[in-house]
């Protein structure tokens, strides 16, 4: 929850600097449950104990919104906030545990959660994530990773 939380100050933060049209409304509650899935997947260190892995909360979290009715743009949120989006390329070159599909961040609300989430871990102090930091983590993933993120960062910095 405090994750959630610091990606949805963030993403509001951004929303309110750059006059977004997005309701605060559908940033707050995007953001607060773009991680939903998270407790179905083996993260032993923050507390999940699932069976899916990690890299999969995305995808299970989207399909747990839509069968719970929340709709297809909080499900959509949630299965394309992981990384800077994922591709089907990606999944294959990877080896990916997760469906063959297209997982990346399309509109203006998915991109901005997508950004926020970048910037806060769900362990250790929490604390906000230097710039320059998030970089690396994003560059360690992949090369198009990294591209990916800089093309958010010009979009919501």
């Amino acid at each position: 929850m405090r994750h959630c939380g610091q990606v949805a100050s963030l993403a509001l933060e951004i929303a309110g600097n750059k006059n977004l049209p997005l309701s605060r409304e559908a940033v707050m509650t995007a953001a607060m449950l773009h991680d939903i899935g998270i407790f179905m997947t083996s993260a032993n260190d923050i507390g999940c104990f699932g069976d899916a892995p990690y890299i999969m909360h995305g995808v299970l979290g989207g399909e747990l919104l839509r069968n719970e009715g929340m709709g297809e743009e909080l499900a959509r949120v949630a299965e394309r906030h992981t990384g800077a989006g994922i591709t089907a390329d990606d999944i294959a070159r990877q080896q990916l545990p997760l469906p063959p599909g297209d997982y990346m961040p399309e509109t203006l609300l998915e991109r901005l959660i997508c950004y926020a989430d970048k910037f806060y871990s769900k362990s250790g102090a929490m604390e906000r994530k230097p710039f320059d930091k998030v970089c690396k983590s994003m560059e360690r993933i992949s090369p198009d990773t990294l591209k990916r993120f800089l093309i958010l960062h010009r979009e919501f910095s």
